[in-house]
């Protein structure tokens, strides 16, 4: 097997380890409306891992048929598709960073070293932001020098990292894969599976590192986002569902797409305005 292979499986849920990559694709509701998802990717192969740059923009990871995997651009306005990464080795997880004019990427390097690159959105050339940490395989940013990294191995483990220093510091172990800055407070969010059927949503104070406490997340489930008022939202299923922490530990459903031949729905990414969603999903 070849080293893309290896990388890509150090990237997806740790149930797919030993398996290749899932067929997924990338669907958009309105959330006025919550009706019938519009399939953005619509095509065989993996589409995922979706974050957007604007309410009417989107970045994606997209791997071809020659096992690449590259950063594209949804228009949602037209749903055009661009290329942004034309590099020989493999980007995921595209995240904007703070300030607007780039986005970090994991990119697996040509050794199958997993480290955190800079991409400018006006085409400059790619840059190695932390240059001595390696296996990470997702990361949010806190501000302009503060990361929340999820660093491959078993277990995974969650850690802090400085920009300015390159360092970084081990936080806690056994964490899911989505990490989150809170708006508005200096802290992150992130999943921490306790035990095999006991995950909990925490946070994390990104100036005194103590951990609280959010909600405990549905069963199974560990892929969430943040709506701009301050409620969670996750699916099980089919079933997308909302919590408001600030009322109580309580995920109530507010939409169910079966009809739409949607049945597992796992990353989920929310506009800046809170009037989009997009979803991913298997086929």
């Amino acid at each position: 097997m070849n080293r893309q292979f290896f990388a890509l499986l150090a990237l997806l849920p740790l149930t797919l380890f030993a398996q290749l990559p899932p067929a997924t694709d990338i669907f958009l509701v309105e959330f006025d409306k919550l009706d019938a998802p519009v399939n953005l990717t619509h095509r065989s192969g993996y589409d995922n891992q979706p974050a957007f740059i604007n309410d009417t923009t989107l970045l994606y990871t997209s791997i071809g048929k020659d096992g690449q995997a590259d950063i594209y651009q949804i228009n949602l306005s037209t749903q055009s598709h661009t290329r942004v990464t034309k590099t020989k080795e493999s980007e995921y997880s595209a995240t904007v960073m703070p300030g607007g004019e780039s986005f970090s990427v994991v990119c697996v390097e040509a050794d199958s070293t997993q480290r955190l690159w800079r991409f400018p959105f006006n085409g400059g050339e790619p840059t190695l932001i932390l240059e001595y940490i390696k296996g990470v395989g997702y990361h949010a940013w806190g501000d302009q020098h503060t990361l929340a990294l999820f660093i491959v191995g078993k277990p995974p483990i969650l850690h802090l990292a400085d920009t300015r220093t390159g360092s970084s510091a081990m936080v806690i172990d056994n964490v899911g894969r989505s990490l989150h800055k809170l708006a508005h407070r200096s802290a992150f969010s992130f999943v921490h599976k306790v035990y095999e059927k006991e995950w909990w949503i925490k946070q994390i104070n990104m100036t005194n590192r103590e951990i609280t406490q959010i909600v405990q997340t549905l069963e199974g489930s560990e892929d969430y986002a943040w709506s701009p008022d301050g409620n969670l939202l996750m699916a099980q299923g089919s079933k997308l569902f909302k919590c408001d922490p600030g009322s109580g530990p309580m995920w109530v459903v507010i939409a169910n797409f079966a009809e739409a031949g949607i049945k597992q729905i796992t990353r989920l990414a929310v506009s800046p305005s809170g009037k989009r969603l997009v979803f991913v999903s298997a086929k």
